[in-house]
């Protein structure tokens, strides 16, 4: 098979299930080349092994040696190539990491859990309200986005008027167009974000932006173009996935009616364990993380040259038949608890507290007040967002 033909994204039979080519190549070849929708080559992940070591492997980087020769990998103003500078990658991922780590720290996340309780609540009256008046509601608009969208925009101090655009620049930043949309909404973002810190300055609160402002007093380095990237990496992972998430670990439970039944039973008891399972099995857009090589690296049989794209598909990797039994059922019970849902090594995803907070909150709640809920389309019948990065539906019709 030739690297047209195995141009990505590689088409899925529906939201739920992975291309069948990614079971091929996880067996055939681990590290296959393969060509980006924007067109350049890259190498594909797709083992379990391989997309682990290369998360926390620190000769892989977000950065490239030469920018203006990356491959690209979409026409979207999200992980369209390569981020940050190539000479202080690390040191400004460290620098991240310290600023950040505060305000997501578990502990902080907890407190946030009767706010996080609050509005999901709030949402499901709203549901409520509505199956009033019609039989079907569509819980992506009245759930699976507003809870999210209100969480991200209050923990980055946010304008709670400010969430329609807010989630609008978001959606276009991260769809792939053949116009300038996504990188017009990207410049749009960054001038709010901008104003926004002005505001901050003059009147700071506790979130995030504030504590970003505060830096950049002290970092004459750390300078607005910097923080915008940090604003739409955290808009980006702490909002579009989990959206997602909700959407698809729904819809796994929905057609899994035995693990739904048993959620029903002990919410509080088997919600950790079907949340662990949803962020395994559910697979969010059809490409990958993306990382660059930072010098010559031989892996799985393949040389990687200094400067080569690599795609780590975890949606590949968390079905791994080498590493989970009956990899492609959705089993809350299962054995194998670990995942890359998260990412691995340093990069991992400082918001995974803050996500768990959310789905744990959404999906327990659902099953004390929801319980007769279910699906009211078949599975493939929905409608799919195509060219975004997380992929998704755009309506998910359910009644009770």
């Amino acid at each position: 098979m030739t690297t047209t033909e195995r141009r990505l994204p590689f088409a899925r039979p529906n939201v739920l299930e992975l291309a069948p080519l990614y079971d091929v190549l996880r067996r055939e070849a681990p590290v296959a080349a393969v060509t980006t929708p924007a067109g350049d080559p890259a190498w594909l992940v797709t083992r379990f092994d391989e997309v682990k070591q290369l998360l926390g492997d620190k000769r892989f980087g977000r950065s490239h040696p030469a920018p203006e020769q990356a491959s690209r990998i979409t026409t979207a103003a999200v992980q369209e190539g390569p981020t940050g500078s190539y000479e202080t990658e690390r040191a400004d991922h460290d620098r991240m990491r310290r600023l950040l780590a505060p305000a997501f720290s578990a502990k902080r996340m907890t407190l946030l859990t009767d706010d996080v309780q609050g509005l999901v609540d709030g949402c499901i009256d709203r549901m409520l309200a509505a199956r009033s008046g019609n039989p079907v509601v569509d819980m992506h608009e009245l759930l699976a986005l507003p809870v999210p969208v209100a969480v991200i925009c209050a923990l980055l101090g946010v304008p709670e008027s400010d969430g329609e655009l807010f989630r609008d620049l978001s959606d276009r930043m991260a769809t792939a167009s053949e116009g300038d949309d996504a990188h017009e909404a990207r410049t749009r973002f960054g001038r709010y974000m901008a104003g926004l810190a002005e505001a901050k300055r003059r009147d700071p609160g506790e979130d995030v932006i504030s504590d970003l402002v505060a830096a950049q007093a002290a970092d004459e380095a750390f300078d607005y173009a910097e923080m915008t990237r940090l604003a739409v990496g955290l808009l980006f992972a702490g909002h579009e996935t989990t959206v997602n998430r909700i959407g698809l670990g729904t819809l796994l439970l929905m057609t899994h009616r035995e693990h739904w039944a048993e959620l029903v039973a002990d919410p509080a008891g088997r919600v950790d364990a079907t949340v662990e399972e949803i962020m395994r099995l559910g697979a969010p857009g059809d490409l990958g993380l993306l990382r660059y090589a930072h010098e010559d690296v031989e892996l799985a049989g393949v040389r990687i040259e200094r400067g080569d794209a690599l795609i780590l598909s975890v949606n590949a990797a968390n079905r791994d038949p080498g590493v989970y039994a009956a990899a492609e059922d959705f089993d809350p019970d299962r054995e194998e608890r670990t995942h890359l849902g998260f990412g691995h090594g340093a990069h991992f995803c400082i918001g995974a507290s803050l996500a768990r907070v959310e789905l744990r909150t959404v999906f327990s709640t659902l099953a004390r007040r929801l319980p007769d809920l279910r699906l009211a389309a078949q599975v493939d019948e929905l409608d799919v967002r195509t060219g975004h990065i997380t992929g998704g539906v755009t309506a998910l019709p359910v009644t009770w």
